[in-house]
């Protein structure tokens, strides 16, 4: 079903300083070219953000970007995980919908993407006992609003979430929405060069990889290993052909880009932001709250 609603914003907006324009040609920067490890191209940007919306595409070593408008207004779907259990927060109802700073974590994902004028619509993929907690937090801000049912796996909830996104849409955007911290601009952009974006940040701890014993194989290399977050971010023709190829090998996998990935498509590693955390615990909660109440 398609809602055309509205949110209800409690922010109060300062003018941004009107950025100087971009160069029509520049060289690209060494930070913003690509490292191919495996499947992703990781791009080493270390918390910074660009000045303007212009964004250089990476070629070849000595060769030169244009800058482009990497992203059009009104043209990402985004897909909004809203239907897991989480049994391990141990309350009386899933962790999405409990309270953090007097709204249910949920809508500080969803109230995110509606200030976002590259979004054009949201759907929620939910139980539909909790659809009117989406529909009653709408005031003010227009932006359509789908709903989706929840699959048996994560994989079979993006699924779902596809089949209702607008036909037109350039980008398809998946979030998890116990993330309420996420800032998402340069991944939306990322992927409208690279076709596949995911946010990432690199690993702080040692990884070493076990046998079934419990013993040491080897320590990993952590100078090459990202954890991943959301959101992740995909033309919808690429996620459409991939989960054709999962589903008819039976392949399961843990998160979106994968799907991509098994189409042996490229996929950038955008660098994120440690305190984008996924709230599944009574301690991330109280994390969350601190976080915010900081911004």
């Amino acid at each position: 079903m398609e809602l055309h609603l509205c949110l209800r914003l409690h922010v109060r907006l300062t003018p941004a300083a009107k950025p100087p324009p971009a160069p029509a040609v520049l060289p690209v920067p060494a930070s913003r070219r690509l490292r191919m490890g495996g499947s992703y191209g990781v791009a080493l940007r270390r918390h910074t953000r660009r000045s303007n919306r212009a964004i250089h595409t990476s070629l070849a070593d000595g060769e030169q970007g244009v800058a482009v408008d990497a992203v059009k207004e009104r043209s990402v779907s985004v897909i909004l995980l809203s239907g897991g259990q989480g049994k391990r927060m141990g309350a009386s109802m899933p962790k999405q919908y409990l309270p953090l700073l007097g709204l249910p974590i949920a809508l500080h994902s969803l109230k995110t993407f509606c200030q976002l004028k590259e979004v054009k619509e949201v759907v929620v993929v939910c139980d539909p006992d909790y659809i009117d907690v989406f529909e009653g937090s709408i005031k003010n801000l227009q932006l359509p609003l789908k709903f989706a049912r929840p699959g048996k796996e994560r994989q079979d909830s993006v699924f779902n979430g596809l089949q209702e996104i607008d036909g037109d849409s350039e980008l398809v955007c998946v979030h998890d929405s116990a993330r309420p911290l996420v800032s998402s601009e340069d991944v939306l952009e990322d992927a409208a060069v690279h076709g596949a974006a995911v946010l990432g940040v690199p690993v702080k701890a040692t990884i070493k990889e076990a046998n079934s014993d419990s013993f040491v194989i080897k320590t990993l290399d952590r100078k090459t290993l990202w954890e991943m977050q959301t959101p992740q971010v995909m033309k919808p023709n690429l996620l459409k052909d991939g989960f054709e190829l999962v589903k008819r090998d039976n392949h399961e996998v843990t998160d979106d880009v994968s799907i991509v990935e098994y189409l042996k498509h490229p996929v950038y590693i955008t660098e994120g932001s440690y305190t984008n955390i996924k709230v599944t615990t009574p301690e991330d909660l109280l994390l969350a709250e601190r976080l915010m109440n900081e911004k």
